[in-house]
């Protein structure tokens, strides 16, 4: 028996089998949790459902974050099939690749930014606002984050807004929440190389850095998000709420390299 045994989750934001979203479904699911997928297109639809497989789950649900529609058809699914919702993993963000890269001043577009703030903050809050009348009192909801939230990271510009937004969001609901029994939390997460990491350019570079510089001298892996993820969903962390855990192997607490 697992420490998630008998709650059930919705993970959304599976792209691969490297992706934050996978490592956080199989920690969840070692646990006990019951699982729920989505994927945001036709080209995902055979990959999310082959990895869903692994973790015993057939419900593998098409979703496009963007667009209410879609989010409110999602929960009308989940409901046939669940009386509620424990858990709600949301590892989604998306910025146009010429966004990522130049000066910020210069790059950065009206149009971009409102985009990057949709789909990478806002899209947190929808899903909360449409799974309204499932959740529960110990409920939980998690979202997948970056230093770039706090701190300017090279190559990452429009999206550092988003993630500063999005943990704010954070904030805004695990207060308002609260007095309903929801928690709500975030994970700062070091620099994985993901299929969305894929777009950010140095990405190898900014490794490396990391692997000479954080205390523990190392990245992190897919898998240890998922473990402080399942741990902040779990009854075990019932007094956490509105908090960022940074799993970074230490990264944010430098001021300067050693070297």
């Amino acid at each position: 028996m697992g420490f998630l045994a008998g709650k059930r989750a919705l993970i959304v934001g599976v792209a691969s089998d490297r992706s934050i979203a996978w490592g956080i479904a199989e920690a969840m699911a070692r646990e006990g949790a019951e699982l729920a997928y989505t994927y945001q297109n036709d080209k995902l639809k055979e990959r999310v459902t082959e990895l869903a497989e692994q973790t015993n789950s057939r419900l593998v649900l098409p979703l496009d974050v963007a667009e209410d529609t879609e989010i409110d058809a999602v929960f009308s699914r989940l409901s046939a099939e669940w009386d509620r919702i424990d858990i709600i993993a949301h590892s989604v963000a998306f910025a146009p690749r010429e966004q990522l890269s130049g000066s910020y001043v210069d790059t950065v577009t009206r149009d971009g930014f409102r985009l990057a703030q949709d789909i990478s903050s806002y899209s947190f809050v929808a899903l909360a606002k449409a799974a309204r009348r499932m959740l529960r009192p110990g409920s939980s909801l998690i979202t997948v984050s970056y230093l770039a939230a706090v701190r300017t990271i090279p190559n990452y510009n429009v999206m550092g807004p988003a993630k500063a937004s999005l943990e704010a969001n954070v904030r805004f609901m695990a207060s308002d929440l609260g007095p309903s029994g929801i928690r709500v939390n975030c994970i700062s997460a070091g620099p994985i190389k993901t299929l969305a990491a894929a777009g950010i350019g140095g990405m190898r570079i900014m490794l490396h850095y990391m692997e000479k510089t954080a205390p523990l001298r190392r990245g992190v892996t897919v898998q240890e998000v998922g473990n402080a993820a399942a741990f902040l969903c779990s009854d075990l962390a019932t007094g956490i709420t509105g908090e960022v855990l940074y799993v970074d192997g230490g990264y944010h607490v430098i001021g300067m390299s050693p070297e």
